[in-house]
């Protein structure tokens, strides 16, 4: 069976470890969406089945298939964010597209609980130089809601360069809205994010 480059892998920094999705973590993973509902729904797309349906320990298994065969071609790849011992989120590359490119969009979502404690800036920087490393991308963009502040604010201590607004770009919240591009290129850092983030968080 063929692998994608750079996966699988597990990747930490501190308290924060990254690891591909297992079957045993679907408790864990399903209490931390259902509590976060209000926190999360006004930032995703939406999903088949309603919001407790998709996110439902039943839910899970086909989520982490569907995941496994994505990072198999190289399409997508997937990690669990662990803080300590708790799964406090989730940190996507996906839309992987190579040739004249070789780039990728990132999405992430962290539990409202353990928002604060530089877990979501920290998983952005460990992927972001996991992406330009041993994955072979160029570049990582990320699309933001101008309304989601704190997305924006851990984009912004990473040194992310804010390139525009794509107006009515993604289906959020019943409706197309705008989205503001971030991205970031290997030539931005050279010393890696996980270092710049390092000297930002001192």
């Amino acid at each position: 069976m063929s692998r994608a480059p750079g996966w699988p892998v597990v990747l930490t920094e501190g308290d924060v470890t990254l690891r591909p999705f297992r079957l045993r973590d679907a408790a864990q993973w399903s209490e931390s969406r259902l509590v976060n509902e209000e926190w999360l729904r006004p930032w995703e797309p939406p999903g088949p089945g309603s919001y407790p349906e998709r996110n439902g320990v039943a839910a899970f298994p086909a989520m982490v298939r569907v995941l496994r065969r994505r990072a198999r071609d190289g399409s997508q790849l997937s990690f669990a964010i662990w803080w300590r011992e708790q799964l406090v989120g989730q940190i996507t590359v996906g839309n992987i597209v190579r040739g004249a490119l070789h780039g990728a969009h990132l999405g992430y979502w962290v539990d409202g609980r353990y928002a604060g404690r530089g877990i979501c800036p920290t998983a952005v920087a460990v992927v972001v130089d996991h992406c330009f490393g041993p994955v072979g991308l160029h570049r990582v963009e990320a699309n933001v809601r101008p309304e989601n502040t704190a997305s924006r604010r851990a984009l912004d201590k990473l040194g992310f360069r804010e390139e525009g607004l794509r107006l009515r770009y993604l289906i959020i919240d019943g409706a197309y809205r705008d989205h503001l591009c971030y991205a970031l290129t290997t030539e931005d850092v050279p010393g890696g994010l996980v270092a710049r983030w390092r000297g930002e968080s001192r």
